[in-house]
């Protein structure tokens, strides 16, 4: 069987050269994504084994916690590692545990960016994602004061979460964009054109949920290629988004070191042609 062979970074605005295997520390939170870590110690410990495993490339938002996990962040990493690029996201209100309300005012956008700087103890933002578009507020004044900020030097990137391509565009209007973070794993693949306008764009698609894998009839496909490669089904999850698009930047979250370096292992796993095409049917 012939095997491609994926490539292992991604350019970041033609400048942050990124492991396309990073890590989403969303999952570092309290119950619901809501308060502190329950283990902070151990919080720390899977984020200092994360970038001395070799991850370069660290998601977060304000959301999460909200606050906490940006603040864990600093107090487990900083001062950062050179090549180390913290994503963060902002426009979400946090009112309770799972309770997500989208909040585009452009006061409270300024307060996040401001916010975060301080949590992560950073002078620039490297990428900083809009969490998603508040439907009540026009996307021109929710990044007004993100486009003030990149101006000023506040924050190098922008991205976007959970958009489509009119709204991509739309946003690009008012200021670059770099990435995109939308739902998509091997069972979910609504936001198939999403993946490929970004590839074609030269952005980056960061899936959230990357580790779902999909309905019971995928169950079977992927239990057997795991076990030719000796692999979990989630380390055959994520090497199928690798092989994907070389646009594909992984997140996945876990408050465990095993299982961290389990999925780091996914970027070792070489699907062939016939696996890939398998999967993806």
């Amino acid at each position: 069987m012939e095997t491609i062979k994926t490539t292992s970074t991604f350019t970041l605005g033609n400048t942050h050269v990124i492991n396309r295997l990073g890590y989403g520390a969303m999952q570092l939170s309290g119950r619901g994504v809501f308060g502190d870590a329950p283990n902070r110690e151990n919080a720390k410990r899977v984020l200092q084994e994360a970038v001395a495993s070799g991850v370069n490339f660290i998601d977060t938002a304000e959301a999460y916690g909200p606050k906490f996990n940006e603040s864990l962040i600093a107090e487990a990493l900083y001062p950062y590692k050179k090549d180390l690029v913290i994503a963060t996201k902002g426009g979400f209100n946090r009112p309770g545990p799972n309770q997500w309300i989208p909040n585009g005012n452009p006061d409270y956008i300024r307060e996040n960016i401001e916010g975060s700087l301080k949590r992560l103890k950073v002078d620039t933002i490297d990428l900083w994602q809009l969490h998603r578009i508040d439907a009540n507020i026009p996307v021109e004044k929710t990044l007004a004061p993100v486009a003030d900020a990149v101006k000023a030097g506040k924050i190098r990137y922008v991205g976007l979460s959970e958009v489509t391509i009119a709204q991509i565009e739309q946003a690009e209007k008012i200021v670059p964009i770099v990435s995109v973070q939308n739902l998509y794993n091997l069972g979910n693949r609504k936001w198939e054109e999403i993946v490929d306008y970004t590839a074609d764009r030269g952005m980056a698609f960061i899936p959230w949920y990357p580790l779902a894998s999909g309905p019971e009839k995928l169950q079977d496909k992927i239990g057997a290629i795991a076990k030719r490669h000796q692999a979990t089904t989630a380390q055959i999850a994520l090497a199928w988004l690798l092989r994907r698009s070389a646009n594909i930047l992984l997140i996945p979250g876990t408050s465990s070191v095993d299982h961290l370096h389990e999925n780091l292992q996914a970027a070792s796993i070489e699907l062939s042609d016939e696996e890939f095409d398998e999967l993806s049917k």
